[in-house]
């Protein structure tokens, strides 16, 4: 779960019907947290974000976001604007169960509303209305209300998820990310250029031609550093800086090592197939660490490439966490024995080490169907 002590503006026990004022704008990398109980009785309840509490004529409602239990369980979003409502959006897949409680975590986007129930990925509605026209909450209908909180993104790039309580995503070694002193971020990207002045091995080929590679020249940010060819900034890597193109190679400055964390968000494209990240030791050419997300089949596949040949995959998981077009933040932690791995805030796995030379690991690279957003690592 979400820590409480990482949202702002926490609203305890309201009687609902609710309707109170949101205090600031909902921009994009906005999390809203709402947790709650279903009461064995419910046949159904509405979280609205409305324009304006006016009831008559009836508020705008932005996002009407409403599960049901009466007949065949589903939830239904729609917009309600001028007083009439648009076309249902229905969705069957019901994360909610009567008499069980619940965490909604609901994500403002640029170009939709990303919503997650129990820590898994449930739905996306896209914007009808602007949702800088969104001023008030509303809940309502047969449904028990322990919390409502907020966290405000108030930068344009989004933010990293929470993570703290008992289902942390690595059992509480990382904490807020973002309320954590600034690491030093150390990536140095890399880009196909001039195989002639690489001098760089060449990565199996079955994985695409990234040998000819040359490091691309970052300036620092720093007012008292001149230009480096090597990327050192506080905490986040700068979008502008990523060249956002696939594949993306960066290389580790630093080795991998207990302790390590590499960072990585995006958006899975509407029509995504799969896509991978993998953690290589660029001296001997093997892969450590291969994660590759099967959309179409919804397998989670990890792997090692070693020696020249692949080993035994594993694919066991209890939720697929991804699902097209939705907004993700993967976090890959290196312990002593172990990769852990989690998914916008919900840990997804652990990847036991068949490469053993962890220090000899030192770069990234991403490829396949998603758009990338953001890559760290510290």
């Amino acid at each position: 779960m979400l820590s409480l002590n990482n949202l702002q503006n926490v609203i305890t026990n309201p009687v609902i019907p609710y309707v109170g004022t949101i205090s600031e704008q909902l921009e994009p990398g906005t999390l809203i947290v709402i947790r709650g109980h279903v009461p064995g009785d419910s046949d159904r309840f509405q979280v609205d974000f409305q324009s304006g509490s006016s009831v008559k004529p009836r508020a705008d409602v932005v996002f009407h976001f409403n599960p049901r239990f009466k007949r065949s369980n589903c939830i239904v979003c729609n917009t309600l604007k001028n007083e009439k409502w648009g076309r249902e959006e229905i969705t069957y897949d019901m994360p909610f169960t009567k008499e069980k409680s619940f965490e909604i975590v609901i994500m403002v986007l640029k170009d939709k509303f990303q919503v997650a129930v129990n820590g898994k990925h449930t739905l996306l509605y896209a914007h009808r209305i602007s949702p800088e026209k969104i001023d008030t909450l509303g809940i309502y209908g047969a449904v028990n209300i322990h919390s409502v909180g907020f966290s405000f993104s108030s930068v344009s790039a989004l933010p990293s998820f929470h993570r703290g309580g008992p289902s942390s995503v690595i059992s509480g070694e990382m904490g807020d990310l973002r309320s954590s002193p600034a690491p030093t971020l150390e990536l140095t990207e890399i880009r196909p250029e001039n195989v002639q002045n690489a001098g760089m091995s060449q990565f199996p080929s079955n994985r695409g031609d990234t040998g000819k590679i040359v490091p691309r020249t970052v300036c620092t940010k720093s007012r008292d550093s001149t230009a480096s060819l090597t990327l050192t900034c506080a905490k986040i890597l700068p979008i502008n800086s990523l060249s956002k193109t696939l594949p993306f190679v960066a290389r580790l400055n630093s080795s991998m090592g207990p302790g390590r964390t590499v960072v990585i968000k995006g958006e899975v494209n509407a029509k995504a197939k799969s896509f991978n990240v993998d953690l290589i030791s660029g001296k001997s050419k093997d892969i450590a660490l291969h994660l590759n997300p099967r959309l179409n089949i919804k397998a989670f596949v990890r792997n090692s490439f070693l020696q020249e040949s692949w080993g035994e995959e594993e694919r066991n998981i209890t939720c697929f966490p991804f699902s097209t077009g939705m907004y993700f933040e993967m976090i890959i932690y290196c312990d002593v024995k172990e990769f852990k791995v989690a998914v916008n805030g919900v840990h997804c796995l652990e990847y036991k080490h068949r490469f053993k030379e962890l220090s000899n690991i030192d770069t990234l690279e991403i490829d396949g169907d998603i758009h990338l957003l953001e890559v760290r690592s510290w």
